[in-house]
């Protein structure tokens, strides 16, 4: 099945085909850059995602035709910071949101990303990058203090090292450093090169067993938060053990096929 979201003209669009959601910044020629109602237009779809079963993986990309430069996103737009309808909590509340969502997540990072941004690309359990792009976290050269949530992202992502080069310096990291650090499955020379890429990433999320990934990723971010929770962990263990899933999983090995998994 493929589903098409209306979305007014420039917020993020939602496709899903086959399991697949696909979540597009689409403000291109503003260098993505991320308004309010790009932030609830977003809550919104990651509502629409979590609730839909037959979603094994989410992707968060952009748009980023005519750019002479790509950039996935420019970050916050400083605006509407001074809006009188501005909630200072929202952006954070949007990244936790994503790096909560049920189905595993892909930031496809086909430009650079900035600002407020680059904590959504770290919000998702896996990233791949244009070999051309950087990361850059300007907050403390703008005066701002980062909030909570997306320090606690950074530290996990890049070790405290990293967290203080990326705010102490507000200097920008290269694709190929990132890559170094652990941040990129894999990195793309071109644009052909990156759709190959995510397109065989993708296939590799939606053949695991949907049950088992999201069980395990639920207890990763728990174990990665420093909050183990050893009995649900237990019984996540014993659900997928005794799952249809694992059952098939067996029996496709057993059989040298490739196994067809129902999340059941």
């Amino acid at each position: 099945m493929t589903l098409h979201a209306e979305s007014p003209s420039g917020t993020p669009r939602l496709n899903v085909h086959e399991g697949v959601a696909t979540l597009t910044l689409d403000r291109p020629a503003h260098r993505n850059r991320l308004e309010d109602s790009d932030l609830h237009a977003l809550m919104a779809h990651f509502a629409r995602i979590d609730a839909d079963p037959a979603i094994r993986v989410a992707v968060l990309t952009a748009n980023t035709a005519g750019q002479p430069r790509p950039v996935f996103c420019a970050g916050y737009h400083i605006g509407d910071f001074e809006g009188k309808t501005h909630d200072p909590g929202l952006f954070e509340r949007l990244a936790d949101t994503l790096a909560s969502l049920r189905p595993v997540t892909v930031c496809a990072l086909n430009g650079s990303v900035y600002g407020g941004a680059t904590d959504l690309a770290i919000a998702c359990d896996l990233r791949i990058g244009l070999a051309a792009t950087e990361l850059r976290m300007p907050a403390t050269a703008l005066g701002l203090h980062y909030y909570p949530g997306g320090l606690q992202r950074y530290v996990a992502a890049f070790g405290v090292q990293g967290a203080k080069r990326a705010f102490l310096t507000a200097r920008p990291f290269s694709a190929q450093k990132l890559l170094h650090m652990g941040l990129f499955e894999e990195l793309a020379p071109d644009a052909a090169a990156f759709d190959a890429a995510l397109a065989r990433l993708l296939a590799d999320i939606v053949a695991l067993a949907p049950l088992a990934a999201q069980a395990t990723k639920r207890s990763l971010a728990e174990i990665a938060a420093g909050k183990p929770d050893l009995p649900a962990m237990r019984a996540r263990e014993a659900l997928t053990a005794g799952s249809r899933d694992f059952a098939e999983g067996r029996l496709a090995f057993r059989e040298k096929r490739r196994a067809r998994f129902t999340g059941a």
